[in-house]
C-alpha cells in the first residue's frame, strides 16, 4: 500500500473499462454564482430520505417548530433524522408524492413556514479535534447527514465501517454526468468550507493519504480547491482525471486513483478505502462548526423549457415546481418532463409539486429537441455495444433477457446488483431498449422477495423459540408435579407409618358412611346387613381381592325390597280403612229401624257359633299344631263361598248394630228384641272379659262362620224384615266394594275392630239385670260356644292373620 500511496502521489491513474463520451451541457448552468434560496409557501418534509429505516416521528399537527429542529429521532446509525428547514407550524402530517423512480407516496410532514425564520439551538463543536471519533460520528448521524451524491447512504454508518482501517480517503468531485453542475459551482464559491470538512474527515478516519478527484472539465473548481489546499497546509491532494462516464461512480473513481476494484457485493472500506461526496464533506462542515444540520443543498435548475437556467439554494422540502417558477419555467404542450436527476440516470417525476430531497442535485426541464423522447423499444440484436460501455464488467443483455422472463435467479447469478445503473448501456444500444428499466424493476422484485424470505425466516425462528419455551415450561410444570407428588407421597408416609395413604383415605370414607347409616332410621336387620357387607367389602380391598363377595349386598337389597312391600302394604290398609269408615256412617245414618238391626246382628253371631260347634264336633282333636291345620281349611273353604260379600254385610250389621243398641239405651225401655240382642251382647261381653286376645280371635273366626251360616239359613228359612234389611244392605254394600278385592278385606278387618270396642261400649253401659231376666235361645246357645270352644277360636283366627298376611305379600310382590 505505501508503494501504491507513493504512485498516487506521484499523479499516476487507472482506467476503468468501457464508459461513454455523451454531450455535458454543463456551461448553460454554470456561468454565475448559487442563487440564495427562496421560502415557499409550504415544505413537504419526506420522513425517509436515505437508505435504510425511517425515524420515529417526534412532532404532531398543529405544533410550531424552529429552523433545525428535529422532526424524528432515532439512535441506530443506519437511520438519519430530519429537521425542519425554517420555523413555522406543522400543518399536515401525510402521505405525499416522493421524488422516486416509482412515483408513489410516502409519509410526510408539511409546515407552513412563517417568514421569520427563527433557529433553534445550534449544538456546534468547533473545538472538534479534542473530541473521540465516535462521537463525532454521533453527532453527524444526529444532524441527518447522509450521501449527497444521489444514494443517499446514511454518511455515520460508512464513517463507522471506515474506523481503523482506512488508509486511502477519497473525495469524489468528479460529477460527470451531463447538465449537472451543483458540485462545481460549490466547489467555487466555498471551497474553504470544503477544506475544512475534508480536515474533520482526516480526523476522524485518519487516513495515510486523501485525495480529492476531480475530472478536468472544471478548471475553475479545481483552482479554487487548490488555493483552499494551501491556505490550510494539509497534505491533501487533488487527482484530476479524465473526463468519461461515468468516472463520478464510486467504484469507478476507486479504480481511476487506486488502480483497486472493488469485489462484487463489498464495500470499499474492504480495499481500505472510504469516498465521501464534494456535497457531503460540505455538510459535514457546516453540522460541525456551525452546528446546523442538513436543510438545504445546492440543486441545478437547467433545461431549455427555464428562461434562466443557473444553481440555487434550495431548502429541503421545496416543491420544484416553486423553483422552477422562479426561473421562468415554462411547459411545452405536447411533451411536458420534469427529470429528477440528469439524463442518464435521473428519473420522471409525475409532478412538479415532488419535494426536494437530500439526494436532489438537478432538476432537468427539457425540449423536445434537447432530449428526444423514448422511441419504440425494439427486439434485442445481440450486438454486444452494451456489453463494451459497461464499467462494471457485466452482460447487459443477458441481464435484460433473465430481467425480462422474471428469472431472478440467473440475474443474481450474472450479478445484477453489481450495476450501478448508470445508463451507459441504454444510451448505446441502437434497438432502444430502455435496459436500466428493465434493471430497476428486477432489483426491486428481488428485494421485496428477499424481505419475504426474512420475514418467514424470522417469523419460523420465533416460532421455533416459543415452540421450545412451550416445551420446556411443559417440562418443568411435570417436573414440579412430580416433585410434588413425591412430597405428598413422603409426608403420608410419614404420617401413617404404613404408607397406605389412600387406604387410610379409604377406611375414613367407609367409617364416616357407616356413622351416617347407623344414625338414620334402619331396621336392625338392615344395619346388620349393610355392616356385614361392609365389612366383607374392606377385608377384600385390604387383601387385594379382585372378585369380592357380594352375598351380604343382595340380602339387603331383598330386605330393602321386604320392607318397601310393607310399607306399601301399610299405605294402602290405611286408606281402606279410612273408606271403611266413610261407608259406616253413611249406613248407620241411613238406617230406620235400629232394634231390627240389632235383632238380626244378635241371631247372626248365634248361627256363626252354632255352626262353629259343628265343625268342632267332627273335627278329631289334635294338638295346637292340628288344630291350627283344621281351623285353616275350615276357614278356607268358607271364604271361598263369598269372601267379599260376607266381609261387607258384617261389617254393615255391626255398625247399624252398634247405632241401634245406643239410641235403644237412651230413649226407652229394651224391649222383648231389644233384650234378646243386649242378652246376646252381654254374653260376648263376658266371653272377651277372659281376655282381650282371645276374645278378638274368637270373634274373627266367629264372624267368618257366620257369613257361612247366614248364607246357608237365608236359603232355607223364610227371610224376617230384619233379615231382609241386613241381606239388602249386604248386596248394597257388596255391589260398592266389587271394584277391589284387596280393599274390601282389608275394610272388613277395620270393621270388625271397631264393632268389637263398640260393643264392648255398649255392653258397659247396659243393664245387667235385664240380660239376666230375658235370656234368650240364640244367647245360650252362643254362650255354650264360647266356653266350649275358647281355644279352638283363637287357633283359628290366628291362622286367619297369617294367611291375611300371606295374600298381602304376594299381592304387593305382583304389583312390584
Amino acid at each position: 500500500m505505501d508503494s501504491l500511496i507513493e504512485q498516487i502521489k506521484h499523479g499516476q491513474i487507472w482506467d476503468f473499462h468501457g464508459g461513454i463520451h455523451p454531450p455535458e451541457h454543463k456551461t448553460q448552468s454554470n456561468h454565475g454564482a448559487i442563487l440564495e434560496k427562496i421560502l415557499p409557501t409550504e415544505l413537504v418534509i419526506p420522513l425517509k430520505q436515505h437508505i435504510g429505516s425511517k425515524g420515529k416521528l417526534c412532532v404532531s399537527q398543529g405544533d410550531r417548530v424552529f429552523a433545525g429542529q428535529a422532526l424524528t429521532e432515532t439512535d441506530i446509525q443506519q437511520c438519519v433524522p430530519v429537521h425542519a428547514p425554517t420555523s413555522g407550524t406543522v400543518i399536515a402530517i401525510e402521505d405525499r408524492t416522493i421524488a422516486h423512480p416509482s412515483g408513489l407516496s410516502d409519509r410526510c410532514v408539511v409546515i407552513q413556514p412563517d417568514g421569520k425564520d427563527e433557529w433553534g439551538p445550534k449544538p456546534a463543536l468547533p473545538a472538534y479535534q479534542t473530541q473521540p471519533p465516535e462521537q463525532l460520528i454521533d453527532h453527524i448521524r444526529s444532524m441527518g447527514i447522509a450521501g449527497m451524491g444521489g444514494a443517499g447512504f446514511p454518511t455515520a454508518r460508512k464513517l463507522q465501517s471506515g474506523l481503523a482501517r482506512t488508509e486511502v480517503l477519497i473525495i469524489n468531485a468528479a460529477e460527470c454526468e451531463p447538465y449537472i453542475t451543483a458540485d462545481d459551482r460549490l466547489m467555487q464559491d466555498c471551497a474553504d468550507e470544503i477544506i475544512a470538512g475534508v480536515q474533520i474527515l482526516n480526523h476522524i478516519v485518519k487516513p495515510k493519504l486523501t485525495v480529492i478527484g476531480i475530472e478536468d472539465n472544471k478548471p475553475e473548481a479545481i483552482a479554487a480547491l487548490k488555493a483552499a489546499v494551501k491556505a490550510v497546509d494539509e497534505d491533501i491532494l487533488i487527482q484530476v482525471v479524465p473526463t468519461k462516464y461515468p468516472s463520478g461512480g464510486e467504484k469507478q473513481l476507486i479504480q481511476i486513483i487506486t488502480g483497486k476494484e472493488v469485489p462484487a457485493k463489498a464495500f470499499p472500506a474492504s480495499i481500505g478505502v472510504l469516498m465521501q461526496n464534494i456535497g457531503t464533506t460540505y455538510a459535514i462542515k457546516r453540522a460541525v462548526l456551525d452546528g446546523e444540520p442538513l436543510i438545504k443543498r445546492v440543486v441545478t435548475l437547467t433545461g431549455k423549457t427555464l428562461k434562466t437556467q443557473q444553481n440555487r439554494w434550495a431548502l429541503l422540502g421545496t416543491p420544484i415546481g416553486e423553483l422552477l417558477a422562479h426561473h421562468g419555467y415554462k411547459a411545452e404542450k405536447k411533451l411536458s418532463r420534469v427529470i429528477i436527476g440528469g439524463p442518464m440516470m435521473g428519473f420522471t417525476v409525475p409532478h412538479t409539486q415532488v419535494p426536494v430531497t437530500k439526494t436532489t442535485n438537478c432538476v432537468l426541464v427539457p425540449t423536445r429537441k434537447e432530449i428526444a423522447p423514448a422511441k419504440q423499444e425494439m427486439a434485442c440484436i445481440r450486438c454486444s455495444a452494451c456489453a463494451d460501455v459497461c464499467p462494471a464488467h457485466l452482460l447487459p443483455q443477458q441481464l435484460q433477457w433473465y430481467a425480462k422472463d422474471q428469472d431472478y435467479d440467473k440475474c443474481q447469478d450474472y450479478d445484477l446488483f453489481d450495476c450501478i445503473e448508470c445508463g451507459a448501456c441504454a444510451y448505446v444500444c441502437p434497438s432502444e431498449i430502455p435496459l436500466v428499466q428493465y434493471y430497476r424493476q428486477a432489483k426491486a422484485e428481488i428485494r421485496e422477495i428477499e424481505a419475504e424470505k426474512e420475514a418467514a425466516e424470522r417469523a419460523r425462528q420465533r416460532f421455533e423459540a416459543k415452540k421450545a419455551r412451550m416445551e420446556r415450561e411443559k417440562q418443568e410444570r411435570e417436573e414440579k408435579h412430580r416433585k410434588a407428588a413425591e412430597r405428598r407421597k413422603q409426608a403420608a408416609q410419614q404420617n401413617t407409618g404404613s404408607g397406605d395413604a389412600l387406604n387410610a383415605a379409604v377406611e375414613r370414607v367407609k367409617a364416616k358412611k357407616a356413622a351416617q347409616s347407623a344414625s338414620s332410621d334402619v331396621k336392625p336387620a338392615v344395619a346388620a346387613a349393610i355392616a356385614r357387607a361392609k365389612a366383607k367389602q374392606a377385608e377384600a380391598a385390604k387383601t387385594g381381592s379382585d372378585e369380592p363377595d357380594n352375598s351380604e349386598m343382595m340380602k339387603l337389597r331383598e330386605e330393602r325390597k321386604r320392607q318397601a312391600r310393607e310399607r306399601k302394604a301399610a299405605k294402602e290398609a290405611q286408606k281402606a280403612s279410612a273408606a271403611a269408615d266413610s261407608q259406616a256412617t253413611s249406613d248407620s245414618t241411613e238406617s230406620q229401624d235400629g232394634k231390627k238391626d240389632a235383632v238380626a246382628a244378635a241371631v247372626a253371631r248365634a248361627k256363626a257359633r252354632k255352626a262353629a260347634q259343628q265343625n268342632d264336633a267332627k273335627a278329631e282333636p289334635t294338638p295346637a299344631a292340628e288344630q291350627s291345620s283344621a281351623a285353616e281349611n275350615t276357614t278356607a273353604q268358607t271364604d271361598d263361598a263369598g269372601d267379599k260379600k260376607a266381609a261387607v254385610a258384617a261389617a254393615v250389621a255391626r255398625a247399624k248394630a252398634r247405632k241401634a243398641a245406643q239410641q235403644s239405651d237412651a230413649k226407652a225401655e229394651p224391649t222383648p228384641a231389644a233384650e234378646q240382642s243386649s242378652a246376646a251382647e252381654n254374653t260376648t261381653a263376658q266371653a272377651d272379659d277372659a281376655g282381650d286376645k282371645k276374645a278378638a280371635v274368637a270373634a274373627a273366626v266367629a264372624r267368618a262362620k257366620a257369613r257361612k251360616a247366614a248364607q246357608q239359613g237365608d236359603a232355607k228359612a223364610e227371610p224376617t224384615p230384619a233379615a231382609e234389611q241386613s241381606s239388602a244392605a249386604e248386596n248394597t254394600t257388596a255391589q260398592t266394594d266389587d271394584a277391589g278385592d284387596k280393599k274390601a278385606a282389608v275394610a272388613a278387618a277395620v270393621a270388625r275392630a271397631k264393632a268389637r270396642k263398640a260393643a264392648q261400649q255398649g255392653d258397659t253401659k247396659a243393664q245387667p239385670e235385664t240380660a239376666a231376666d230375658t235370656p234368650s235361645d240364640a244367647a245360650d246357645t252362643a254362650t255354650a260356644t264360647d266356653e266350649a270352644n275358647d281355644k279352638k277360636a283363637a287357633v283359628a283366627a290366628a291362622v286367619a292373620r297369617a294367611k291375611a298376611r300371606k295374600a298381602a305379600q304376594q299381592s304387593q310382590e305382583d304389583k312390584e
